[in-house]
């Protein structure tokens, strides 16, 4: 990476700047959230069975709810200005090479976090829901409350969309020779204890909860190996050849 002239007092500015920036355009979309904070509750209630209504404790609660539909639809639009704010951040910092590369990977990140988001609202959240509802409706009256829905759904759905990238930045960092599918394979099994306590932290207290939530971020760090296997295999060979034109022309 290039070295910037910059000190550190500035690039300290710099990022209090964007994040400032990032707050506020969040701020702004969280209260334009509230006037369309029905019909967005209508569409994330969605998954409930049919004929089963979401349950308020008290007018707190309903408060509670409110804003944290508020604050995903603001989450959900802030993300592409932030990544904007943290390109141009990290941009000064990258050779002209790095920041070609970069580039091209922006798409998929945003890609990978929508099929993340995705496949945890039509895969993993249903069916962790109807199991907990399954469970408890064999001895007990079932009420789920506003607050519990939306908290499984958004411990469930943004941290799956976040891992979906895994597979992106292994492949950045490993061709830009940061780590290697060796270091990945030898750190194997600490990556999977690590995986399942946060599989553990984000989803239910049941064993089944956290085994749904486990086995994907599982099979997302061995397919991150494979991919850093095929970039690390292709950027020897590209090393290779340029070491040979190179040698070419020197003589």
């Amino acid at each position: 990476m290039s070295v910037d002239k910059s000190t550190l007092v500035e690039h300290l500015a710099e990022l209090r700047k964007r994040l400032i920036y990032t707050v506020v355009v969040f701020l702004v979309f969280l209260i334009l959230s509230f006037f369309y904070v029905d019909r967005i509750f209508g569409i994330l209630k969605g998954n409930l069975p049919a004929g089963m209504k979401l349950t308020a404790l008290g007018p707190g609660d309903v408060l509670h709810v409110y804003v944290l539909v508020g604050s995903l639809a603001a989450l959900a639009l802030t993300l592409p200005f932030a990544l904007v704010q943290a390109w141009l951040f990290i941009k000064p910092a990258l050779s002209r090479k790095e920041q070609r590369w970069a580039i091209t990977y922006i798409p998929g990140v945003i890609l990978m976090f929508v099929l993340g988001v995705l496949f945890a609202w039509y895969v993993i959240f249903p069916m962790l829901l109807s199991f907990l509802i399954r469970l408890g409706s064999q001895q007990f009256t079932v009420l789920m409350t506003a607050s519990s829905y939306f908290g499984l759904m958004t411990n469930i759905v943004l941290p799956l969309g976040f891992f979906f990238d895994m597979p992106v930045v292994v492949l950045f960092l490993t061709r830009i020779g940061i780590i290697t599918p060796q270091q990945l394979t030898r750190f194997r099994k600490y990556a999977y204890l690590v995986l399942v306590v946060i599989a553990s932290m984000i989803s239910p207290p049941e064993f089944i909860s956290h085994l749904s939530v486990a086995v994907p971020l599982i099979l997302l760090y061995e397919i991150s190996i494979w991919i850093s296997k095929w970039a690390y295999r292709n950027r020897g060979e590209r090393l290779s050849d340029s070491n040979l034109v190179k040698t070419d022309t020197d003589q």
